[in-house]
C-alpha cells in the first residue's frame, strides 16, 4: 500500500504576520512562474546591474515599512555583491532616511541619534516591533535579510523531485516576483485587504500593491515597470539571503571536478594493483 505524503505551507508571505483569516484548508495559492534568473544553476551568477536596481527599489519603496538588519551597507561594497564603491555608499548612508541610535549614551546618559555610518547595519524606520505594529493597524511587517530563502514555496510532489535534477532553487525569488505583481486591484477589499493570489496564507493581506510603473528612477535606462522593479527586488533579496552565492557553486563545481578525477584515479590504481590477482 502505498503512503501519500502531502506537504501545505501555509507559513506567512512576504509579510510575515499581517495575513486575514481564512476558512481553515479553503486558500490555495497559485504556482509561481519560473522567472529566468542569472543566478540560477550551477554556473549562476547574480547580475550587478539588477542588484543595484533592486536595491534603489529597496530604498526608495521597501525600506518604508521593511527593515534588512542582516545586512551593513559595508555588505554592499563587496566582492559579489551590488558593487557600489566605498564612496557611492558613504553617500548613501549619509543621506539614508532612517537614522541608528547608538548602543552607548552622551554624558547626559540621553540616546545618541545619528546617521549610519560603513559599518552599521542597514536600519529601518521602526524603533521596536511594538512601533511597527502600533502604525501598522496591528500587523508587523518582516525584516526582508532572509525573506528570499524564508518564502521558498513548498512545490509537492513529484516536483520537488525533478528539482532534485533540474537544480531549481529559486522559488523564493520567484514567489516574491510573483507576490508584487499578483495584484488583483488596487483597490482594497471591505476588511481593508488587498486581494492577491499568489500570497500563501490567505486569499489577501493587509500590504497594499507598493509597487506601480515610473516610481522609481532608473539611471541605465531599464524599463521602470512593475514586473522590471519586481524581478530587480527579488534579485537584490536573493543576494542579501545568500551573499556568498557565487562562492559556494564555483567552490562546488571545483569539488565536483575533483571527485570525478579522484575516483579515475581510485579506480585506475585499483586496476593496476589487481589486474594479475585472477
Amino acid at each position: 500500500m502505498a503512503a501519500a505524503l502531502i506537504a501545505v505551507g501555509l507559513t506567512g508571505g512576504i509579510t510575515g504576520g499581517i495575513t486575514v483569516a481564512n476558512a481553515a484548508g479553503a486558500h490555495k495559492p497559485l504556482q509561481p512562474e519560473y522567472v529566468d534568473w542569472s543566478f540560477a544553476g550551477p554556473f549562476g551568477h547574480y547580475d550587478r546591474g539588477a542588484l543595484q536596481r533592486g536595491f534603489k527599489v529597496y530604498q526608495e519603496v521597501c525600506s518604508a515599512c521593511h527593515t534588512l538588519h542582516l545586512v551593513a551597507f559595508r555588505n554592499l561594497t563587496e566582492k559579489g555583491g551590488p558593487g557600489f564603491t566605498e564612496d557611492q555608499i558613504k553617500t548613501i548612508a549619509e543621506g539614508w532616511s532612517h537614522t541608528v541610535i547608538d548602543a552607548e549614551p552622551d554624558e547626559n546618559g540621553d540616546p545618541i541619534e545619528r546617521q549610519p555610518k560603513l559599518s552599521d547595519k542597514i536600519p529601518g524606520p521602526w524603533a521596536n516591533e511594538q512601533q511597527a505594529r502600533a502604525s501598522n493597524d496591528g500587523a508587523y511587517p518582516p525584516d526582508l535579510s532572509l525573506i528570499a530563502k524564508a518564502r521558498a514555496v513548498e512545490r509537492g510532489f513529484p516536483n520537488f523531485v525533478f528539482d532534485v535534477f533540474t537544480q531549481y532553487q529559486e522559488q523564493g525569488p520567484d514567489y516574491i516576483h510573483a507576490l508584487l505583481t499578483g495584484y488583483e486591484s488596487g483597490e482594497p477589499l471591505d476588511d481593508g485587504t488587498y486581494k492577491n493570489p499568489y500570497f500563501i496564507s490567505a486569499a489577501s493581506l493587509k500590504m497594499a500593491p507598493p509597487l506601480s510603473d515610473g516610481v522609481v528612477t532608473y539611471d541605465d535606462g531599464s524599463p521602470e515597470t512593475v514586473d522590471q522593479y519586481s524581478k530587480d527586488v527579488a534579485h537584490f533579496l536573493m543576494w542579501a539571503a545568500e551573499p556568498k552565492l557565487e562562492d559556494r557553486k564555483s567552490i562546488g563545481f571545483k569539488a565536483m571536478i575533483f571527485m570525478v578525477i579522484f575516483a579515475g584515479l581510485l579506480y585506475g590504481t585499483k586496476r593496476r594493483i589487481y589486474k594479475n590477482a585472477h
